[in-house]
Parts: structure tokens; C-alpha cells; sequence
């Protein structure tokens, strides 16, 4: 299935039915009196987070969505049917934008949350409303009120305990077919991830979802390369892994330019914890690891972890430094209150699929474990 993070929709909510005129009329009863009945109330727009989806695609072939009208009041104080409710159903992590993509009118957070995003109209009131000690046969009515109307943009941002940032080709997905059983798209040229990604890490005993997002690239704030776009999959992410190229050159300027677009991008991101993984150490000498670690230490205060995820070398020590982050911040959340998921910041609960734990006879190669 076609991933799709972004759709605008046009919704509206159903109008109210409209009162009725109408007297009640039955043999021996001359004047009945008025008994017609109010309009039955339209139909809302909802949408509901669901599990088991994980794309907006639905959305990108059909684009208006109109709930049905309120029914008309009839005779002997009959009110009208109330219009049947649409309901858009979207991955948990989506959030309604209003039309000028900036106005946040929801954020889905949790499976079963339903928000209203257009309310139907009320129904018109009909003449038995309208009754009254010196008004005996009222003959107006009211028509129903009309229903709601906007474009929305519905954006789907990831729900993950951990995201992977870094420039094009510096390992992402290696790292996450290293550590999780996702199995993403792989080759050497940049820009081979196109789409965000999720796998599950088992390490420890304990499990956390990991996201992957394509290379960014200078710009990436501003959208350039979709970066902007590709940056909002890691906002509720606890915990940062910045996997650096060690084949690079100019291993500090590669992480500058990350660091630069994170602060730029804002939405909390520059703020997040961080860990940097000096990447494809398999490629070097023991000089070069020490000569690079030592770049990436003067130009931050992270850890900074050698390893190589085609080789799996290192990789495991990364794993236990995100979990021990992820857990500390769970248990910060757990003792205060607040939500797993807030919409920066936030962790991310069981919304994963079920997968069997990695064998206890993998192979990790701790060369370049750092404990």
C-alpha cells in the first residue's frame, strides 16, 4: 500500500431539517390545535484514529465528504430523522489542519479518539413550538439551520519512541534492518529511502518503535527535499539517533548541517535528546575512528558511539543507550501525569505490529562498544 502522509479534504455537515406546519385533525375534535414538529438535527463530520492503518492514501482519491441532511418535521408532533454522522477514519498520529496549514483543529493521539470537526446544522422548529396562551394556531415554522463547511489538511506524524535523522546516504535504513526486522529499501546511493519508515527494537527484554525518515538535506526546514515534511515524523519521538557518514570527509560539517535544520524547523526537535552514531566504522582504521570521534566530541556534548550497522558492530551498546533514555523519560511521564502522546515530545504506546524477538544466538560484535 502507497504511503501517503498529507491529504486536504473538503468536508461539510449535514443541514437541519426544516419544522412543519400542520393541526391535528380527528372526528369529534374541532380545533385540534397545532402538532407539527420540529426538523431533525444534520448529520457531524467526525474523524476517529483507528488502528491497523498506517497511510492517508484513502483520502487522496475521494476528497469531499458531505453528511447527510437533517428529515423534515411532519404532522401529530412527528420530528424528523437526525442525519447519519460521516466518520473519517485515520491512523493514530494524524492531525486536522485547518486550510491556512497552520491552525492545528485536532491532533489524534490515541486509538478510539474521535474528534468533531463540523457539527451539523439544528433542525428548524415547527408550529406546535410556536404555541402559546395568546397565539392559539401559530402557522409559521422555521427552515433548519445550515450545516458546517471548510477544507481541512489531514497530516500523519509518527508515532515512535526513537527517530533516525542524518544526510543522505549516511545508513538510516541499514541501521534499521540492524536492529529491528523492518526491511527497508537499501542500496548505495542517496536518497534510497523515500518514505518514512517504522521497525520494532527488541533489546534488553524490553521493545521500542524506532522511526526512519529519508535523508535531509540543507534547506530541509523550508522544504527543500520534503524535509519539512519528513522532520514532522520524528516530533513525538522521545530520543534522536544522529547516524554521521564515517566515509565523510567533514564528519563535524555533516553534523552541523542536521543540527541547523533541526533548530531551524523548531517544533521542539533541536531540544530532544541526542545520540551520535559515527556510521560504516567497518570502512575504517582504528586511526580514523579515533580521529572522527574526536571531530564529532568538539563540536557536541552527546555521546558519541562508533559502530556499523551492515556489520551489526556497535549497534547493540546504541540500542541500550535509546532504551535507557525511552524508559527514563516514560517513567518522568508516568510521575507527573502526561500524555505518551503529546504532540512534541511524546512517546508512543503499543500501536506496533507483533513481532518475535531477534534469537538469542545473533551475533553482536562489541568492537567498538564504548561500556
Amino acid at each position: 500500500m502507497k504511503f501517503l502522509d498529507q491529504a486536504k479534504i473538503f468536508v461539510k455537515s449535514g443541514d437541519g431539517g426544516a419544522g412543519a406546519v400542520a393541526f391535528h385533525r380527528e372526528k369529534f375534535i374541532e380545533f385540534g390545535g397545532p402538532d407539527g414538529g420540529n426538523g431533525g438535527r444534520g448529520g457531524d463530520v467526525v474523524v476517529e484514529a483507528v488502528d491497523g492503518l498506517n497511510t492517508l492514501i484513502d483520502y487522496r482519491y475521494q476528497q469531499h465528504f458531505k453528511a447527510a441532511k437533517g428529515g423534515h418535521g411532519m404532522g401529530k408532533n412527528r420530528t424528523g430523522a437526525n442525519g447519519p454522522d460521516v466518520v473519517l477514519r485515520v491512523p493514530v498520529g494524524t492531525q486536522v489542519i485547518a486550510e491556512d496549514e497552520e491552525t492545528v483543529l485536532a491532533d489524534l493521539t490515541e486509538p478510539g479518539q474521535r474528534v468533531v470537526i463540523c457539527k451539523g446544522g439544528d433542525g428548524g422548529f415547527g408550529n406546535a413550538h410556536y404555541k402559546s396562551s395568546t397565539n392559539r394556531a401559530p402557522r409559521h415554522s422555521t427552515p433548519g439551520w445550515p450545516g458546517e463547511e471548510r477544507w481541512v489538511w489531514l497530516r500523519l506524524k509518527l508515532i515512535a519512541d526513537a527517530g533516525l535523522v542524518g544526510l543522505p546516504n549516511a545508513g538510516k535504513s541499514t541501521f534499521l534492518a540492524a536492529s529491528s526486522r523492518a526491511r527497508p529499501k537499501i542500496a548505495d546511493y542517496p536518497f534510497t529511502t523515500l518514505q518514512p519508515g517504522l521497525g520494532v527494537v527488541y533489546v534488553g527484554g524490553e521493545e521500542f518503535v524506532l522511526a526512519d525518515i529519508p535523508g535531509l538535506i540543507e534547506g530541509a526546514h523550508a522544504g527543500a527535499g520534503l524535509g519539512d515534511r519528513f522532520l514532522g515524523h520524528v516530533e513525538r519521538t522521545t530520543v534522536l539517533l544522529h547516524l554521521i557518514d564515517g566515509t565523510a570527509e567533514d564528519v563535524a560539517e555533516a553534523y552541523r548541517v542536521i543540527r541547523g535544520e533541526l533548530e531551524a524547523y523548531g517544533h521542539g526537535l533541536a531540544s530532544k535528546p541526542e545520540i551520535v552514531g559515527l556510521n560504516k566504522c567497518d570502512a575504517l582504521v582504528e586511526e580514523e575512528i579515533a580521529e572522527k570521534r574526536a571531530a564529532l566530541q568538539a563540536v557536541t556534548d552527546s555521546p558519541v558511539f562508533a559502530l556499523s550497522g551492515a556489520a551489526k558492530i556497535g549497534v547493540e551498546a546504541v540500542l541500550m543507550e535509546l532504551l535507557r533514555r525511552i524508559k527514563a523519560a516514560r517513567e518522568e511521564a508516568a510521575e507527573q501525569g502526561t500524555s505518551l502522546y503529546a504532540a512534541e515530545g511524546g512517546l508512543a504506546r503499543s500501536r506496533r505490529p507483533r513481532q518475535e524477538p531477534m534469537g538469542e544466538d545473533e551475533d553482536w560484535d562489541e568492537e567498538w562498544d564504548d561500556e
